[in-house]
This record gives C-alpha cells, sequence and structure tokens, in this order.
C-alpha cells in the first residue's frame, strides 16, 4: 500500500473515530446486541431496526478506542438498505480483511481503510467488535458478545 493511501486510510479512521456516524439509541422497535473487549475496554451496543429482512436503521453507542469507533461508525453507514445476508457477507470480507490480512475488495469502499489493522494483531478485535455484535443483532441473540468467552475462545 503506497504511503499516500495509508495516509487517506488513517485520516478516515480519525476522522470517524472523533466524528461517529449514527452514534445514537434507535428508538421504537427495534434490536439490539452489545458488545465487549475487555482487554481495550471497548463496550458497544448496536440497535438496528429490520423490515422484511432488510436493515431499515442501524446506529451505535459506547466507549471505546479510536478503531473500535471508527470501525462502528464506517459499519453502520455500510450496512444501511442491506440484506440480512449482505450483513453476514459484509461480515465475512471485513473480517478477513482485519483478522487475515486478505485484501481490500474494491466493493467494501471506505471499509477498506480497515485494511491496515492487520498489521497490530493487538487491534484486530477493537475493529471487528462491533461487527459481531451487530452479526448477533441480525440474527435477534441479545446475549453479550465478547471478544473473551468464558471457555477461552477469543473472537477476532
Amino acid at each position: 500500500m503506497s504511503d499516500e493511501l495509508n495516509d487517506l486510510y488513517q485520516q478516515v479512521i480519525i476522522d470517524h473515530s472523533r466524528h461517529p456516524r449514527n452514534f445514537r439509541k434507535i428508538e421504537g422497535d427495534h434490536r439490539e446486541a452489545r458488545g465487549n473487549n475487555p482487554l481495550c475496554g471497548d463496550k458497544i451496543i448496536v440497535y438496528l431496526q429490520m423490515e422484511n429482512d432488510i436493515v431499515k436503521d442501524v446506529s451505535f453507542m459506547g466507549d471505546g478506542c479510536a478503531i473500535s469507533l471508527a470501525s462502528a461508525s464506517m459499519m453502520t453507514e455500510a450496512l444501511k438498505g442491506k440484506t440480512k445476508a449482505d450483513v453476514e457477507k459484509l461480515f465475512g470480507q471485513v473480517h478477513d480483511m482485519v483478522a487475515k490480512g486478505t485484501p481490500a475488495l474494491d466493493e467494501l469502499g471506505k471499509l477498506g481503510a480497515l485494511a491496515g489493522v492487520n498489521k497490530f494483531p493487538m487491534r484486530v478485535k477493537c475493529a471487528i467488535l462491533a461487527w459481531h455484535a451487530v452479526s448477533a443483532a441480525v440474527k435477534g441473540d441479545a446475549e453479550i458478545v465478547s471478544t473473551e468467552t468464558e471457555e477461552g475462545q477469543k473472537l477476532s
């Protein structure tokens, strides 16, 4: 990745972390899921309104590091109007890009800014936490999603 592209990606992440989009609670009928990353202290609540298997609205609230907030903010922008299947597909693509270092696909748009997180293994869980939470919300699973489970398994 060129230095110019890397700088642009860093600016996208900084902008989303300082000025998160869709940082609010959805009122009315909605699903929600909580995410917790005890190692970093990230705590996210994702709110989701579905209509006929389509994401009508999605938002989040919580506290976290810059990567966690930026990822959640970019996620909310990317998911509006998507189907349940689209959400799961995007989750897989972002997960593979961040956790496995799979190159960013053009179709990911701004989400490609998260590709550099792969170089910092301790930040992978920060970047993917909101995605695990929205996946749980889409499925209607209200349990808290944690990067550290009781069985010792770790989300990545």
